[in-house]
């Protein structure tokens, strides 16, 4: 820690002057002003002879008074600062006893030339800022912060104004001002998802906000598709600040304002303006994520030095100015790409820092100085200091600057996805159809719960008719309407996440009967309806996902550290003081939301529920299918894939020699090994068909016993529920011509995975080899259905992955720019007291979505051409890993990561390097055994093995300071989640792959390498109830870890042709490949590599460049929300997004 004379500010260390508590005399001390502070010339002269002149203060002193409550003019903070202003030669601070300014008259108050005084609360009483004002008229002295200007500071509605009338963004709002007599006579309307105030609407989530500054209860209300209730904000009280709440109602006494929820990425940014010219910013996390006050070994809450924008820093001028503070605190949200004003606090100062202290002392003295001091001649002036650049470590020995890290992330464990189709026809279908505007475009989707309320109301009041008579006039079928109210009625409450209800207009009735209807189709309109349910996150699920977010800190330099109790204080400490540039996406589906969520509650050490967490930090990118996929609008290149395969796995006997080159052209070890496992597919689909119904029939056996009543299983999920499920797949797989629906086998094996981890208990029989079969199904049927042969793989992948590609794309050109905004204050490092990370912002770009996306991304990496097999060892043992690799499991990742040089030439290949990672996710039940092994994480590069002395080996880098990457040969053990602290689990290690004398080869296993236990199970002693124990996480495992950017470049530029160039090529190969026409695609689009990027605030953008970026805020901004991808226009194939992305 800095000490104070180590600034030298005496000798001794000490202030040069002490504070006159009474009365307005300046201390016996005179205050001088330490060397390094002294003018040059005749100055320096005199500051020579200070020792001699000790005790000879000067005439006259500036008298500066502090006129406050005691707790505050006595805090640290205010004496650190008013030590320094000692310093000024003809400076003396005078502290107004708190009795005077409480007991005496403001005419025998001390005197002063210039007055610091604030309102606040004291211990028992209030400052009387009444007499402050009489004070300031009596004596007119200068006034740092104006007084009058501190009664609208207390309140909200006022603040707001003077805000708007400055042009300062701040949210939207609306007050609601009641009167306590008749509270109910206010013009409020209360939605299930909404409010309305004077007319304004505010959809959750918002928040409200006691018009009286001083109440600090401020509530955010969350929407019911996100889980409703709302987080209460409160003035801290020990490690908390706010709690969560399941009530979703507005309070009903009192006035508001109410405002649109700004959603930032979990920190707010508090400013620190000391006069319209200086302004100091921290970061704090959130009080609104999880409530809990991050605090430091002294019991401080820990915050973070920020680099403000240039915008942002006008925007503390106009604050400062506005509200004529000087010293004056206030709240900045950044948020869509910009920030916004929510609370402005009046007198504030920051606490320990001590970069700060020296800031605000020499400002405001120079400030009183240029003010009062003409009349005495004292000169003034303000030093300069320089800054420090940075560098880490990297794997290959050299040091490198960790840039961007880009991860596309599968969502962790679910329940089974279900489907139920039906035609409905009864007239209560149609209003509940029409009342939502369902003809408009003849389709209609239920989320919310009180649709599905509805539905459920009508097939109850359905299946009441039909209990009382059975020959009246209802069309639907009873099994079908069963099925929906109990599906309907699970939980007990309803959640837009879990179930949803889709409704499709029929003109003329269901063309076509499916396999499921006995009868034909009915003449005259119907509906279909949809219902979907399950496919929700598991507790497993949300274990996963926050694990492997905890062990994703390890990346990040300063990896090693401990910060309150958890691994990764670098990135914690990158993160909160916006050097982290975050963005999460996810797309709309539920449980990649929640997984997104979860994630980023173990990322960022944060606790309590997903839902605030999952509000504020994800952002949904459904907008132009960037993580979506319609699965309904398959491609042509898809649909005839499905035939194929569908045709292929019919024959009713072994795969021949033709079936292995039209099955697996591409000789993946995986596929081939399954196909032998099957051998006959038909014969293979009955053994699956009759463990099945043999299944069933054992579940069917269990209802019936009475022991077996009330079994409670995984999830809640019941014996019904269990049977049904398998019940429908029973009737679905096979239809009544015998032949198998080779589409249902991922639902079988979706289904029999699920058992057997979580429901092994049961102790049903043939499950395992249920789980053997239809995975080897699986593992032919899901990678194929994406493409059979390469053409077919990249086909598919790029309908899938062009948006997703592009924005990557962007993710990597975007970072090296902008090199110099948001850096720490350069002082900042002398005043860290040895902080563990350096100052350089990293972005962090996080995709969540489904299996769809990662299979197609993995395709266009392995068959799109970024690296030669026959020339690059490397990749070659990368290809032949993935092709070893026979599931894309949940929690699949593909991580890349960028570095840069800053030795090498900006304009040099060798500036920016590219690394490339992967994990096939969660481990499976069986088989581990024979699960591939790739080469750890970030090996030795070939060409560097050679390099490698002991000078650049990591063992030696792993002595330097504490800012350095996470070394390879050293075994790391991270502590436990606070979530299972008391569970018997492993810890997540990083293992070596070598000893600590050898650094070649060296390499890593970065996450868990055991078992997690679920919160929901309970230990026994034998095994676990439920069998729920959470399997761990295959380790990332490096694709290739000597890439440069420009050749990354120019693979995404070349796959990301989404022109008829790529589709005609495509379609050419098919035909000649399977007698196919091609058919056209329209006009192509150039894509020319991208030239050299300026280090200017927006990119050079080559006029054909179809990569279009609108201005906006520079990229260190970290913001959130709705700033999505914007829908892509058909008529231009290019993908848009915001500058802010």
């Amino acid at each position: 820690m800095s000490e104070t004379g180590g600034e030298g500010w005496g000798q001794s260390g000490n202030p040069t002057s002490v504070f006159a508590y009474e009365g307005h005399q300046g201390p016996e001390e005179g205050g001088m002003k330490n060397e390094g502070e002294m003018q040059k010339g005749e100055e320096e002269g005199q500051g020579k002879e200070e020792d001699e002149d000790y005790d000879s203060p000067p005439e006259r002193q500036i008298v500066v008074g502090i006129c406050s409550m005691m707790k505050k003019s006595k805090s640290k903070p205010m004496t650190q600062i008013m030590e320094r202003l000692c310093k000024f030669e003809y400076i003396t601070v005078v502290i107004f006893p708190e009795e005077v300014i409480l007991n005496e008259p403001v005419d025998k108050w001390p005197l002063c030339d210039c007055l610091v005084s604030f309102h606040s609360k004291g211990t028992n009483e209030r400052f009387p800022l009444d007499k402050a004002v009489e004070y300031a008229n009596l004596r007119n002295p200068l006034l740092i912060n104006d007084l009058n200007m501190q009664y609208y500071i207390q309140d909200r509605r006022e603040v707001y104004r003077i805000l708007q009338e400055e042009g300062i963004d701040l949210p939207r709002y609306a007050v609601l001002t009641r009167d306590p007599d008749r509270p109910e006579e206010c013009n409020l309307v209360e939605g299930e998802d909404h409010v309305e105030v004077n007319g304004e609407v505010f959809p959750k989530p918002f928040v409200e906000k006691p018009v009286c500054a001083e109440d600090h209860n401020v509530y955010i209300y969350y929407p019911t598709s996100a889980g409703g209730g709302s987080q209460r904000l409160f003035r801290k009280i020990g490690s908390r600040s706010s709690v969560y709440s399941p009530e979703s109602c507005v309070r009903k006494t009192g006035s508001y304002i109410y405002e649109e929820f700004m959603p930032t990425d979990g920190t707010d940014v508090k400013v620190y303006t000391v006069g319209p010219d200086y302004a100091h910013a921290e970061a704090r996390k959130s009080p609104a994520l999880d409530g809990k006050v991050e605090r430091d070994s002294e019991g401080k809450e820990i915050r973070y030095p920020v680099m403000l924008t240039a915008m942002e820093k006008l925007v503390a001028r106009k604050v400062c100015l506005a509200f004529k503070q000087t010293v004056c605190g206030f709240d900045l949200l950044r948020a869509n790409g910009h920030s916004f004003v929510c609370d402005v606090n009046g007198f504030s100062f920051v606490k320990n820092s001590m970069k700060y202290y020296d800031d605000c002392a020499k400002v405001l003295g120079n400030m009183v100085m240029r003010e009062l001091a003409p009349q005495f001649h004292i000169p003034w002036s303000i030093p300069m200091e320089a800054e420090d650049i940075p560098i880490v470590p990297t794997t290959s020995g050299t040091m490198m600057e960790l840039r961007c890290v880009i991860a596309i992330i599968r969502h962790g464990d679910r329940t089974p996805k279900q489907k139920m189709k039906m035609e409905v026809r009864h007239p209560l279908f149609f209003e509940l159809f029409e009342k939502y505007g369902g003809y408009k475009s003849g389709k209609l989707k239920l989320k919310k719960p009180k649709q599905l309320q509805e539905v459920l109301d009508i097939a109850r009041l359905l299946l009441a008719e039909l209990g009382q008579h059975t020959d009246c006039e209802i069309e639907e079928k009873k099994g079908k309407l069963e099925q929906l109210k109990t599906v309907l009625e699970m939980y007990g409450h309803f959640s837009g996440i879990n179930r949803k209800v889709q409704l499709t207009y029929l003109p003329n009735g269901q063309p076509k009967a499916s396999s499921e209807e006995e009868e034909g189709p009915k003449e005259g309109p119907s509906l279909l309806l949809v219902l979907k349910w399950g496919g929700e996150l598991t507790p497993a699920g949300r274990v996963q996902a926050e694990e492997l977010g905890r062990a994703f800190r390890c990346m990040y330099p300063g990896g090693q550290g401990d910060y309150a109790g958890f691994p990764g204080c670098g990135l914690l400490r990158l993160h909160s003081t916006y050097r982290h540039d975050l963005k999460i996406y996810a797309s709309d589906e539920g449980r990649v939301q929640m997984t997104a969520a979860a994630f980023a509650k173990g990322l960022l050490a944060l606790e309590g529920e997903l839902t605030p967490i999952l509000v504020q930090m994800v952002k949904s990118a459904n907008m132009n299918g960037m993580l979506d996929s319609d699965s309904e609008s398959l491609t042509d290149c898809q649909q005839r894939v499905k035939a194929r395969l569908h045709e292929i796995m019919q024959k009713d006997q072994d795969f021949t020699e033709a079936d292995y080159q039209k099955l697996a052209p591409t000789g993946s070890p995986s596929l081939v090994n399954s196909m032998k496992i099957i051998g006959n597919p038909v014969r293979t689909c009955d053994q699956v068909y009759a463990l099945i119904q043999r299944l069933t029939s054992q579940i069917r056996k269990r209802l019936e016993d009475p022991k077996s009543a009330d079994l409670q299983l995984y999830h809640s999920e019941t014996l019904e529920l269990m049977l049904q499920r398998w019940s429908k797949l029973e009737r679905d797989f096979r239809n009544k011509s015998g032949r198998y629906d080779i589409s249902k086998i991922p639902d079988i094996y979706d289904c029999v995975k699920y058992d057997t981890q979580h429901n092994a208990t049961l102790g049903l029989e043939d499950t395992l080899e249920l789980f053997r079969l239809s995975r080897a199904l699986a593992d032919i049927v899901i990678p194929q259905e994406y493409g059979i042969n390469k053409p077919e793989k990249m086909d598919i992948a790029q309908a899938y992955c062009l948006p997703l590609m592009k924005k990557i794309q962007l993710d990597l050109q975007r970072t090296h720019e902008d090199e110099a905004v948001n850096k720490l204050h350069p002082l900042w490092f002398r005043y860290s007291r040895g902080v563990m990370s350096p100052g350089r912002h990293v972005r962090t770009r996080l995709y969540f979505t489904s299996e769809s996306h990662v299979h197609s991304l993995l395709s266009i990496f392995r068959y799109g051409g970024l690296l030669d097999e026959v020339k690059d060892q490397q990749w070659k043992q990368a290809m032949d890993y993935l092709s070893a690799v026979s599931e894309l499991n949940y929690m699949t990742q593909i991580v890349i990561m960028l570095y840069e040089d800053n030795n090498k030439d900006p304009g040099s290949e060798e500036r920016f390097h590219v690394e490339l990672h992967f994990s096939p996710g969660v481990k499976s039940c069986e088989d581990e055994e024979n699960v591939p092994l790739g080469f750890g994480f970030r090996p030795a590069s070939a060409e560097n093995q050679e390099k490698q002395t002991n000078q650049g080996s990591l063992e030696d880098l792993s002595q330097d300071e504490p800012d350095r990457a996470l070394p390879l040969s050293e075994l790391i053990s991270i502590r436990r989640s606070p979530m299972i602290r008391n569970r018997k689990t492993g810890s997540m290690e990083v293992l070596s792959e070598t000893s600590p004398g050898s650094s070649k080869g060296a390499s890593y296993r970065l996450f868990p390498s055991c078992s997690r236990q679920s919160p929901e199970i309970k230990p026994t002693g034998l095994g676990f109830e439920g069998c729920s124990m959470v399997p761990s996480i295959y380790p990332l495992e490096t694709l290739h870890n000597s890439l440069s950017l420009k050749q990354v470049d120019e693979f995404l530029n070349a796959v990301c042709e989404d022109s008829s160039d790529a589709h005609a090529k495509t379609m050419k190969a098919l035909s000649v490949l399977f007698d196919t026409s091609s058919q056209g695609y329209g006009q192509a689009h150039t894509y020319p590599p991208p030239k050299a990027l300026s280090s200017s605030e927006t990119p050079v953008r080559p006029p054909t460049h179809p990569l279009c970026l609108s201005s906006g805020p520079p990229s260190t901004v970290s913001s959130a929300g709705p700033s999505s991808p914007t829908s892509v226009n058909p008529s231009n194939p290019a993908i848009h997004f915001s500058f802010s992305e």
